[in-house]
């Protein structure tokens, strides 16, 4: 517990400091990092599964995937956003990597090999790209990045909150098959903590949120926010029971891989995204 608690103060530390004097290109770098260590460690779930997914190809899609949305509209389209460019990349992909699963010599896993490695991408940098979409939502660059700071936010200390709360009140199991020390009290408690969190930071922040995003409105968006990361940590926990292991990784004490820290994110991404689009 200390050596989680420690690495996630150092993880904030690290993320606020570089956000501070980076700022936007800083969050980008990093989500764009994260990103690829986390379909890192997405295939090596399915290599332990017993698929063979197209790493490095997939890797490279991924980077561009993350940070193509961000350059490309601060650079060759002067602000405005070009939201079909990830969609296009993951086209591009299925064709690249279609046309490469036909040179594999085992030809009894070519199908499996191209289900993996697409599914790979689908799910962690498409997904987490909409973090990026996120914050070109709004003119203003501070707003859009401390929305997503919100964002993560939310979504981390629901994972905090249902922790605590769990190992304080926790009687009835959630999901014993898939995650056996997940409980509904440590659910509830991590909505909660979500809905405060979220509430506290919009009366904190104001100059730099969206005018719509109140206090009282705050807690409202968190909390379709936290069920969604409640639903994404218990995906990722079903993986690692598949694959037979108990971190993805072990990068960073207490917490384990990128795909640990970002499980909570991936579904998400894409619900606060659909959410802001409302509040922008």
């Amino acid at each position: 517990m200390l050596s989680r608690i420690f690495s996630t103060l150092l993880l904030w530390g690290v993320i606020l400091g570089s956000l501070w004097f980076f700022g936007p290109h800083a969050a980008v770098w990093i989500l764009t990092a994260l990103t690829a260590l986390t379909l890192h460690e997405f295939y090596q779930l399915a290599e332990k599964m017993g698929f063979r997914p197209f790493r490095w190809i997939s890797l490279a899609f991924s980077v561009a995937m993350t940070a193509g949305p961000f350059y490309l509209t601060e650079y060759l389209f002067d602000g405005e956003e070009f939201a079909g460019f990830t969609p296009a990349l993951l086209g591009l992909a299925v064709v690249v990597c279609g046309v490469r699963v036909l040179g594999e010599r085992d030809t009894n896993s070519r199908i499996e090999t191209l289900i993996a490695t697409l599914i790979g991408l689908l799910y962690v940098p498409f997904m987490l790209h909409f973090l990026v979409r996120l914050m070109l939502l709004f003119v203003d660059p501070a707003v859009g990045l401390v929305v997503c700071l919100w964002v993560v936010a939310v979504s981390k200390f629901c994972d905090v909150g249902a922790l605590l709360s769990g190992l304080a009140f926790g009687r009835h199991k959630m999901a014993p098959i898939i995650s056996p020390k997940k409980t509904w009290e440590g659910a509830i408690g991590g909505v909660l903590i979500s809905a405060g969190v979220g509430a506290g930071i919009a009366a904190l922040a104001a100059d730099y949120l969206p005018e719509g995003l109140t206090p009282a409105v705050a807690a409202l968006v968190a909390v379709p926010l936290a069920l969604t990361t409640i639903v994404s940590d218990l995906i990722e926990s079903a993986m690692k029971r598949r694959a037979d292991i108990k971190d993805s990784g072990r990068m960073i004490p207490g917490i384990g891989g990128a795909f640990d820290l970002t499980d909570s994110l991936i579904l998400t991404a894409p619900v606060a995204y659909v959410i802001f689009l409302f509040l922008a």
